[in-house]
């Protein structure tokens, strides 16, 4: 006779362990203490075997003859089913989703929120449905391959690259930890799999051009704002969303520096400018028209915003360098002499 939810339900325990069957092997082991654990008993290979499924009332009648029904497939195939059973617990726990967490459990220890997000969102989105279920140690590189390639195909190029790169810190991880003993993914490189690019410059004038540049600068008909944001950016040769970006809390006046913080930088970690004394003199100038702002370059529509890109490279076209320099030109004109000074 089929045990009933109330049935359950009003059976009291006994001074000693006692069982309530279902039928077919299924019973409920009840214990003195009001325990009450789902229990199986089969043959397999001649031997019996006491599989459990869970404790009532965490897994409820229908649920433990869910799983009774499962196991009984199993053993039909002459496959034992614990074994089975603790074969799937010890792949889960070497595969690749579950050393991926603990890694990134590890790896996000003083990152910034927005890049471990980031990190994460491109895990469970590019890495984990396709390597996720495997065992970390028997992942080859032509999965990694595959892996890689399917995110370049929808044009994600950039992150196909730095998803590759991710499953690297992965591997290094599980093989620091036992979990794997070589790294499939150092076998390969992103030029080995992704399509090469052509690299673009921003438009910036020749060294020799840049004093005319300076000189237009200086005469610039537009907002005070806007020349002294150039001039700092030729000053410092930032990259130009960082510029734009600066609040008056991330200079130390007294030590003259721009301590800008790890979550504004493009590799997110922090970066120092060292100010000279023409930097400190812009700052200063600056001071006395924006300083009551958060920001070093209010918006002139939204003044709780920065102000925009594309007010520098507005001004830039209209001192007459259309197509010929960019805010982020200075870098690369900065970037240009310094090589050649050694």
């Amino acid at each position: 006779m089929k045990l009933t939810d109330t049935q359950i339900k009003r059976t009291q325990p006994n001074t000693k362990p006692c069982k309530v069957s279902d039928g077919g092997g299924l019973f409920l082991w009840i214990t003195p203490s009001g325990g009450k654990l789902w229990r199986w008993a089969y043959r397999h290979e001649g031997r019996g075997k006491l599989m459990t499924f869970g404790k009532y009332p965490d897994v409820p009648l229908a649920l433990a003859r869910e799983r009774y029904a499962e196991a009984r497939k199993v053993l039909a195939k002459g496959t034992d089913p614990m074994a089975e059973r603790k074969a799937e617990k010890a792949a889960a726990e070497d595969s690749f989703k579950s050393v991926a967490s603990l890694w990134l459990e590890h790896w996000q220890d003083g990152k910034s929120p927005r890049h471990v997000a980031y990190v994460r969102r491109r895990m469970d989105t590019d890495i984990l449905p396709r390597l996720g279920a495997r065992p970390v140690a028997a992942i080859e590189a032509p999965e990694l391959v595959g892996m890689t390639k399917a995110i370049e195909q929808r044009g994600a190029r950039d992150i196909a690259k730095r998803a590759l790169e991710t499953t690297g810190q992965v591997f290094r991880f599980a093989i620091a930890h036992g979990y794997a003993r070589r790294n499939p993914a150092s076998e390969i490189r992103p030029g080995d799999v992704l399509k090469s690019i052509r690299k673009v410059n921003y438009a910036r004038v020749d060294a020799r051009e840049l004093p005319s540049l300076l000189r237009a600068v200086e005469v610039y008909q537009g907002t005070h704002v806007t020349r002294l944001a150039i001039k700092l950016l030729a000053l410092t040769f930032v990259r130009t969303s960082e510029l734009i970006g600066a609040r008056w809390a991330e200079f130390d006046f007294d030590s003259a520096r721009w301590n800008l913080p790890a979550e504004r930088m493009k590799m997110r970690t922090p970066h120092i400018v060292p100010l000279v004394k023409q930097s400190l003199d812009v700052l200063d100038t600056l001071r006395t028209l924006t300083g009551e702002s958060e920001w070093l370059f209010p918006g002139d529509r939204n003044a709780n915003k920065p102000m925009s890109n594309n007010t520098i490279l507005k001004a830039l076209e209209r001192m007459g360098f259309k197509g010929r320099m960019t805010g982020h030109g200075f870098r690369g004109v900065a970037s240009t002499i310094l090589h050649e000074q050694g």
